[in-house]
């Protein structure tokens, strides 16, 4: 699917996103207990900290969904491909859905995306990591440009909470509709 994209200074934006995520799982017909969240990202970049914001408000408001990538515990370059094997190593099947920042243009900086497409991180900093994910969710966080790594530097911490919070509430309230039955 095309990436979908949602404002996420919008007051509907997390709703729509909730949605929409809830009809593309359930197209997959995946069941919860295989979903796990890989937040990715640094909390050394602002424009980087997106994933692990999200992450830790996910492992507070649903402590019983797999969740990695937090602002203790964060998911970055330096220890991607470990925690992926450490996801296929506790997860029979997963269903892996993938959150990290981006970059893009102007007009789409507060935006959320949404796509099935494996989310391909470091991209945006020319860095060489696997993709991964089921689903995967990015924050544009600033403009792409050269040098990438100072715009993440440069970021707004304001784009990148209201996008935190815009993901994140997509998701807790996903599961929260679910409601996921409590592990055995």
């Amino acid at each position: 699917m095309t990436p979908l994209y949602y404002n996420a200074f919008e007051q509907d934006a997390a709703l729509q996103l909730k949605q929409k995520l809830q009809d593309t799982i359930e197209q997959d017909c995946r069941h919860m207990e295989d979903i796990v969240i890989l937040c990715i990202g640094t909390d050394r970049a602002t424009g980087d900290c997106l994933g692990p914001l999200v992450g830790e408000h996910l492992k507070q408001v649903l402590p019983e969904v797999p969740v990695y990538g937090t602002l203790e515990q964060p998911v970055h370059a330096m220890n991607l491909e470990e925690t992926i094997e450490e996801i296929y190593a506790q997860h029979e099947n997963p269903f892996i859905i993938a959150i990290d920042a981006s970059l893009g243009i102007p007009e789409h900086i507060g935006y959320a995306t949404l796509s099935t497409n494996p989310l391909i991180p470091g991209k945006g900093v020319n860095k060489k990591l696997p993709a991964i994910g089921n689903l995967s969710i990015t924050g544009i966080v600033n403009i792409a440009g050269f040098p990438n790594s100072i715009l993440l530097q440069s970021t707004r911490l304001h784009t990148v909470m209201t996008l935190a919070n815009c993901i994140g509430n997509a998701i807790h309230w996903y599961f929260m509709d679910c409601q996921r039955p409590a592990p055995l």
